[in-house]
C-alpha cells in the first residue's frame, strides 16, 4: 500500500517534456522585437515560476519593450505552437498507469497560465482521470505560496498529510513544505538535484515509476 492517498504533480518539467515549446515561444517574442535570444538549455533555469519571471530573465535587461507586451507576444506564440515539440517524460505514461490501478487521486496544480495548463493536460493526458487540474489564476497567489495547493487538496478530499507533491524545482518542493504536504522531487526535470535536495526534498525520484514503491 502506498504512503499517500493522492498525489499533485506539477506540470512542466513533471509530467511533461516542454522545455522545448517554451523556449521555442519565447525566442520567437524576443526576436520580433530583435532582442537576443537564447538556447533552449537556458530557458531550464528560467521556468518554473510564472510567465512574468520567466520573460525578465529571458530579455535583456536594456530591452525598451514593454514587459507586458513581451508577456502577450509569447502568449500568442505558445498558443500557436499548440505544444507540438511536448511529449510526457518516459516512464510517466506507466506511471500514471500504476497510480490509477492504486486508486490514488490525481491532480495537477503548475504556475503556467491555467487555460495553458488545462490544453497540456487535454492534449497529452487525456487518458488519465485528474480531478482537478488548476494553473495561474488571477486572484490565487502563484506556487510556492500553498493556497492552490490547499484548493486541490478539498477538491480531492484528502488531508494535505495524505498528499504527495511532485515536482522538479525548489517552488515546488517549497509548495508542497508550506502545504504540510509531503515532498517529492523528480530528478529528470528541468532544474537538478543540488536544488532539490537544498529546498528540503523528502524523497527523490531517479525514474517516474519510482514513486510507485515509496515507503
Amino acid at each position: 500500500m502506498l504512503p499517500f492517498h493522492a498525489v499533485i504533480f506539477d506540470l512542466d518539467g513533471t509530467l511533461a517534456d516542454s522545455i522545448h515549446d517554451l523556449a521555442e515561444a519565447m525566442n520567437q517574442a524576443l526576436a520580433d522585437f530583435g532582442l537576443p535570444v537564447h538556447p533552449i538549455e537556458a530557458y531550464k533555469t528560467f521556468v518554473g515560476e510564472g510567465v512574468d519571471v520567466m520573460v525578465r530573465r529571458a530579455a535583456t535587461t536594456n530591452a525598451k519593450v514593454p514587459w507586458q507586451t513581451l508577456v502577450d507576444r509569447y502568449r500568442d506564440h505558445y498558443a500557436a505552437n499548440d505544444h507540438r515539440h511536448t511529449a510526457p517524460y518516459p516512464g510517466v505514461p506507466e506511471l500514471l498507469d500504476g497510480l490509477t490501478a492504486a486508486g490514488i487521486k490525481l491532480a495537477v496544480l503548475s504556475n503556467k497560465r491555467d487555460d495553458f495548463t488545462r490544453a497540456l493536460i487535454e492534449k497529452q493526458f487525456s487518458k488519465w482521470r485528474f480531478v482537478d487540474v488548476r494553473g495561474e489564476r488571477d486572484g490565487v497567489p502563484r506556487k510556492p505560496d500553498p493556497t492552490a495547493a490547499f484548493e486541490l487538496a478539498l477538491a480531492l478530499n484528502v488531508l494535505p498529510a495524505n498528499i504527495a507533491f511532485v515536482g522538479d524545482t525548489a517552488v515546488d518542493i517549497n509548495t508542497a513544505r508550506n502545504a504540510g504536504m509531503r515532498s517529492v522531487g523528480c530528478l529528470w526535470g528541468f532544474r537538478g538535484k543540488a536544488e532539490l535536495v537544498h529546498a528540503g526534498a523528502r524523497d527523490l525520484l531517479v525514474r517516474p515509476t519510482d514513486l510507485l514503491t515509496l515507503e
